[in-house]
Parts: C-alpha cells; sequence; structure tokens
C-alpha cells in the first residue's frame, strides 16, 4: 500500500518534531503539510537544521480546504485554545484528527473553561471526541475519528493508578500524585520558567492546586473506577529536557503483598506491548524510557502504613505526546500499534 499523508499544525514546536522523527520511521506514514503561520514560507529544516535533507518541505499557512486534500490524517501539536476552532472545520470533511493539546479531553466545555482559561469547542464535539488513552480505550480508539490525545502527566499517573483502582483495593480519597517533569514539557517559546539561569541547579513546585491536567486525570480515574475520584497533586520542574515521573502514593484497604501488586498489574498489562511492571525492588528512572513509547511502572507496599507507592516513567514527548498519538494512528487503523514505535530508548 502507498503511504498516507500526515499533516501537522503547529509545525514548529517540540511536539511536531517528535511527530516528524517517529512519522520518518513509519512504514505506512508520510509527513505531507507542516503548518506555522508564524513561520510560514520558511523550509522546516531551516528552524531545526538537523532536519536537513529528512524534512525540507516549507512551513505553510493553514487552507482548511487543502489541507482537506492533500492529506489523510492532521496531527494538532497547537497550544491550547486553537484546536477548538479549527479541528471541527476539518472533521467536518471527514478527515481524521488527533488533537495533542487540551482541547478535547474534558467532556464539560465549563470545566475546560475554568481550568484552561479559553472558550471551549462546541460541545458536540467535545461528545464527538474519544480519549486516546491507548492501553485503556483501544476499542474505542479504532473507531474513532477524532481523538483526543491524553496530556503527559495524565498518561503518567493514569496508566499507574487505574489498575489498583479498578481492583477495589484502593481508598479513592486517598490519591496523593508528586509529578515532576524536564523542561521540554513547557514547549519551546521563551519564558522566564524554563530560562537556563532560573532551571539550571534547581528543582521546583509549580501550579500548586491549578494544574490543568487536574480535571483530566479525575474524569479518567472516576470513569474506571466507577466512584468519584479526587487527587492531590503537585508537579515539579527538573533541570533535564526529557522525562515524567511521577510518585504515587495510595492507601490500600486491605492488606497484600508487593508480590502481589506486581502480579495484578502484570495482569491488567498482559495485552500492553508499551507497558513494562518492574520485578519487586527493581523501580524505574526516566533515562530508562528515554526517546521511548514506553510507560515503565515500580510498586512498593509498605506493610507498616498499608500504603502502595506506584512509581510510573515516560518520556514526556513520546509516550506523552507525539508517540502516544502515533500508536492511536495505528489502532484507528487496524495496525499493529507498535509500527514506528519500536525504538529502544536512548541509555544513557
Amino acid at each position: 500500500m502507498g503511504k498516507l499523508k500526515a499533516a501537522i499544525i503547529g509545525g514548529t514546536g517540540y511536539g511536531s518534531i517528535e511527530l516528524v522523527r517517529l512519522i520518518n520511521k513509519h512504514p505506512y506514514l508520510e509527513v505531507g503539510s507542516v503548518v506555522s503561520n508564524s513561520q510560514s514560507g520558511s523550509s522546516f529544516s531551516e528552524i531545526y537544521p538537523h532536519l536537513s535533507g529528512i524534512a525540507d518541505q516549507p512551513l505553510e499557512k493553514l487552507d482548511v480546504d487543502e489541507l482537506s486534500e492533500k492529506n489523510d490524517i492532521v496531527f494538532f501539536a497547537t497550544p491550547s485554545g486553537v484546536s477548538s476552532k479549527l479541528l471541527p472545520q476539518l472533521v467536518d470533511r471527514g478527515i481524521k484528527c488527533i488533537d495533542l493539546s487540551g482541547d478535547f479531553r474534558l467532556r464539560s466545555g465549563d470545566i475546560y473553561e475554568t481550568w484552561y482559561k479559553h472558550s471551549p469547542a462546541e460541545d458536540k464535539y467535545l461528545q464527538q471526541a474519544t480519549y486516546g488513552l491507548s492501553e485503556i480505550y483501544a476499542k474505542e480508539i479504532k473507531n474513532a475519528n477524532l481523538i483526543a490525545n491524553p496530556g503527559c502527566y495524565p498518561t503518567a499517573t493514569t496508566l499507574g493508578l487505574i489498575p489498583v483502582l479498578n481492583t477495589n483495593l484502593a481508598d479513592e480519597k486517598s490519591i496523593i500524585i508528586d509529578a515532576k517533569s524536564g523542561v521540554s514539557g513547557a514547549g519551546r517559546g521563551l519564558s522566564l520558567t524554563a530560562h537556563y539561569s532560573e532551571i539550571n541547579e534547581n528543582f521546583k513546585a509549580y501550579k500548586l492546586g491549578k494544574h490543568q491536567h487536574i480535571p483530566e486525570i479525575e474524569q479518567v480515574l472516576t470513569d474506571e473506577s466507577g466512584s468519584p475520584v479526587t487527587v492531590t497533586f503537585t508537579t515539579h520542574l527538573v533541570p533535564m529536557t526529557r522525562g515524567i515521573m511521577c510518585s504515587m502514593y495510595v492507601n490500600l484497604k486491605e492488606e497484600i503483598s508487593t508480590q502481589k501488586v506486581i502480579e495484578l498489574y502484570k495482569q491488567f498489562y498482559k495485552e500492553s506491548r508499551f507497558i513494562r511492571v518492574r520485578p519487586e525492588g527493581n523501580i524505574p528512572s526516566t533515562k530508562e524510557v528515554s526517546g521511548s513509547n514506553y510507560c515503565d511502572i515500580g510498586l512498593h507496599v509498605d506493610e507498616r502504613t498499608n500504603r502502595l507507592t506506584i512509581i510510573s516513567v515516560i518520556d514526556n514527548l513520546v509516550k506523552g505526546a507525539a508517540g502516544q498519538a502515533i500508536q492511536n494512528f495505528n489502532l484507528m487503523n487496524g495496525w499493529d500499534e507498535r509500527m514506528g514505535l519500536t525504538d529502544i530508548p536512548m541509555y544513557p
């Protein structure tokens, strides 16, 4: 079969170049149009010289009709508040879309507006969107035309928590999430937060109780547990480029050994090619998933407190963004979900 063409809107961000890297290795997909209104007329490789000879096409202004005619799938790698206005125009033309921003993740427009401070998409599109947590909603993703790709923090968090919540072993009211991200999670735009002098040899918490991923995490965990879930969620910025580690703590309703919990997780994820549950005493680090689509999970039950600690690590730009988007596109087409995603993590 000939390769399908993928358009990328938001062409100069980190999510976009990661999509290009992954699409370049995909047997059935190639980069078509790359849209960046702010940089239109420049070639992609002018902005990112490491793409010279690989992705030299000119960056285009957005033309919905032309984009629809030339491409088979559109990836939105835009800031929040952009795709809510543009994506419906493409979906209405029958083009499959995967949105890497937060515009279609929350089913409630009011909740979106409260947390994101943007006007929401029309309700009919919010209800039409399928949440693209690949390992949990694969059946729904296969029949979807509009995918809301999960956030990076919610991916690591929900994949770590869902198995224990599904067993009714966990006290849903006790969940504490201590999350850390590399600086690429802040995007490529200039800001004091990501300034070298501010982040180098520094470690800081931010958006306490206000992070926009809180309602997304609570929505998924509530759906999967069958009862309302609220979480304490604290994010930290660490001086590294890539990676997310979520250290999660939950009280258990009954006594159970670490080994039994590990067995529970391995059974839950037995069909999941990108989830690696570590053996007892083996705790994952961010470097061990860097550049890959893996989510590695380590588990420990403290018998003294009867509290479960879950350590979940991902690469925020791959499993937390572009990699999961490609995984979802594979599922939408009935292909092996690993296509284009078989990279071994970069180590050291």
